[in-house]
């Protein structure tokens, strides 16, 4: 078994494409966790918002978590419509291109690719700062424990999205445990005891300061729909899941909304009750509000170590519904042409490899660029999510529109979705603009950009590769074929006898790259080597004798003297093409290639960037400890 197998997996035939498709008990964990773990930062960065409150900013926690849940609930209906609508492809950029047009499919593809690289980010690191709550020791060491997780998920999506959806199933289901099960405790505590003493008491909140104004509500509602991020995740991966599909697809949607929709109530309720504020993640010290609530509720037992480690599995594995999600955009994004074709083709697993790749690097880029901090790279985060949320929102009204049986009642609650998620995503981009907003502002239409320059070049490669219509035969012979050779050996031998069954105008040449006596001497054994062991036997078949061309090459360039030779070539005879052959050994281990100096590989580049339209490059190759073996 090799390293590759080992860490990968056996490769898998087309055939098995079907085998490794999801049903919602593994695409819960596959899909969900983005939107589960958001759970954790979302109230977090509300309350963030309000620490200038003091005390008195958690008794606008519940209002703000209460419209955040509604728009969730809003948004629960209205993917359901789009599941049914489009059970094959129900992203939103399907739904945008088939309904809105080009530009509109584009900002959609463009604000999820964002969305999708800040997700891995931020999801990574708020797991780690929920282990740095855990164990302080290690705050040090944020970014690296960040960049080794990025590696990590990386490495189990690329054995497939099936085996990453099992493996992460157990964090997946102890976590949702254990936080409802902490969150159904704290409020039998409250019911029964009225007024519960934290088991821990939490870090003292600032005296209140005063009412909050309509700028910071807004301000503490944008950094709360974090939250809601990863909604999408399901209908942009509809084509993951198994038969029954629909079915598949509307479990593995109710359950992420309703797990997710009680724990932002629960985490808003008991942080109230029980005074947990928002803490500078940068300083030494720092507790996650869940870290805190899990102290207050329970204490630090055994059962806090267990669901904080359920934590971090989850935050720093919701990166996985990005790469669920991110290949297959770029998958359906590249087969239209938008995107390198690399990102349209299955890997050794039948997974998107590219864009797995891309992503990983990307989001590894990011963390390393804001340090691995949560509240760095949260300003960042939603926009692209809540822009997607209402271009496909209000494609599926112009959906509804163009059906003959009109369903107003479906084209309303997609309408209140368009309207609500619009809303929400001027509130975010107003409240977060100056805090790096901008800069997402800015991404988007930078990739449209570069999604249509790729657009426009495979348009212009399709142009220039346009059908010849018949073949044209009037102008066929056979080409002069030139040898590049550096001596006359059994790797020239191959060359020149492979020219000969092309053409029979065969010029072999050396390039001089010394001169002196002892280079002329050189050329005169040359010279007469060839004679010997070329010209005469080709004479005596009845063959042309390819001929032998010394060229000077005093600055030690093969590829300049060359092309000054083909270019004569052309000159006397622009009725015919050229082709020259470069012999070439084929390295098998890897010791081999310190050993060689690839100069036909160089000189093959050179021409194929420099040679006209007419020139022909071909390699003829010697494997090497392979051939000249004497047969058995």
């Amino acid at each position: 078994m090799n390293l590759n197998t080992l860490l990968f997996g056996r490769r898998l035939a087309n055939r098995e494409n079907e085998d490794k498709k999801l049903g919602w008990i593994e695409a819960v964990p596959a899909m969900g966790l983005d939107g589960l773990g958001s759970s954790s930062y979302g109230p977090e960065a509300a309350l963030t918002i309000l620490i200038p409150l003091g005390a008195a900013g958690l008794t606008y926690l519940g209002p703000v978590m209460g419209c955040i849940i509604a728009l969730l609930a809003i948004l629960y209906f209205s993917y359901r419509q789009t599941l049914a609508a489009y059970p094959t492809s129900g992203g939103a950029y399907a739904v945008a291109k088939e309904n809105l047009g080009e530009y509109p499919s584009l900002l959609t593809a463009s604000a999820l690719m964002i969305d999708y690289v800040l997700n891995v980010a931020v999801g990574v690191s708020a797991g780690v700062g929920a282990l740095v709550s855990a164990v302080p020791d290690l705050h040090p060491y944020i970014l690296p424990l960040c960049l080794a997780i990025v590696a990590f998920v990386t490495i189990a999506n690329l054995r497939g999205t099936g085996e990453a959806g099992w493996l992460f199933a157990l964090p997946t289901y102890v976590f949702i445990a254990c936080f409802l099960g902490v969150i159904g405790y704290g409020l039998f505590r409250i019911v029964t005891e009225g007024d519960p003493q934290p088991v821990v008491t939490p870090p003292a909140l600032a005296a209140p300061a005063g009412a909050a104004g309509l700028w910071l509500l807004m301000h503490a509602f944008a950094s709360g729909c974090t939250a809601m991020t990863g909604v999408e995740a399901v209908s942009n991966g509809v084509s993951s899941f198994r038969e029954p599909v629909i079915k598949n697809a509307y479990m593995t949607l109710t359950i992420i909304v309703v797990v997710l929709g009680l724990l932002l109530a629960g985490i808003a309720t008991l942080a109230t009750s029980f005074d947990i504020g928002a803490m500078d993640q940068t300083r030494d010290g720092y507790q996650s509000v869940l870290s805190q609530l899990l102290g207050a509720v329970t204490g630090y037992n055994g059962f806090y170590y267990v669901a904080m480690t359920s934590l971090l599995c989850i935050l720093c594995l919701s990166a996985n519904t990005s790469f669920v999600g991110f290949p297959r955009i770029c998958r359906m994004i590249a087969a239209d042409g938008y995107l390198p074709k690399a990102f349209a083709q299955p890997g050794r697993r039948l997974v998107f490899t590219a864009g797995i790749l891309f992503l990983s690097a990307l989001a590894c880029l990011l963390l390393v660029a804001f340090g691995g901090i949560t509240e760095k790279l949260i300003p960042l985060f939603a926009i692209g999510a809540f822009l997607t949320f209402t271009v496909s929102q209000t494609g599926m009204v112009v959906h509804w529109r163009r059906q003959e049986k009109k369903r107003p009642g479906k084209l309303t609650m997609n309408a209140v979705g368009a309207v609500a998620t619009g809303i929400a995503l001027v509130v975010i981009m107003l409240a977060k603009f100056t805090e790096g907003a901008w800069i997402t502002l800015i991404a988007v239409p930078l990739t449209i950009g570069v999604l249509k320059a790729v657009k426009n070049y495979y348009n212009s490669l399709d142009k220039e590769l346009r059908q010849p219509g018949p073949i044209e035969l009037d102008e066929v012979e056979p080409p002069t074929v030139l040898v590049v050779m550096e001596e006359w050996n059994r790797l020239s031998e191959r060359a020149v006898k492979f020219a000969l069954t092309i053409s029979p105008d065969v010029v072999a040449v050396h390039l001089v790259r010394l001169g002196g006596p002892e280079a002329d001497e050189g050329e005169k054994a040359l010279r007469d080597q060839w004679c010997r062991d070329v010209e005469e036997p080709a004479a005596a078949k009845g063959l042309q004798p390819p001929r032998l061309m010394l060229i000077p090459a005093p600055y030690r360039e093969l590829h300049e003297p060359l092309l000054r030779l083909i270019e004569k070539l052309d000159a006397d005879a622009p009725e015919r093409h050229v082709a020259v052959l470069i012999p070439q050994t084929v390295k098998e281990k890897w010791w081999q290639n310190i050993l060689h100096m690839n100069r036909g590989g160089r000189l093959r580049a050179q021409l194929l960037k420099f040679g006209g339209p007419r020139l022909t490059v071909v390699t003829v190759p010697w494997r090497l400890s392979r051939e000249g073996k004497p047969s058995a």
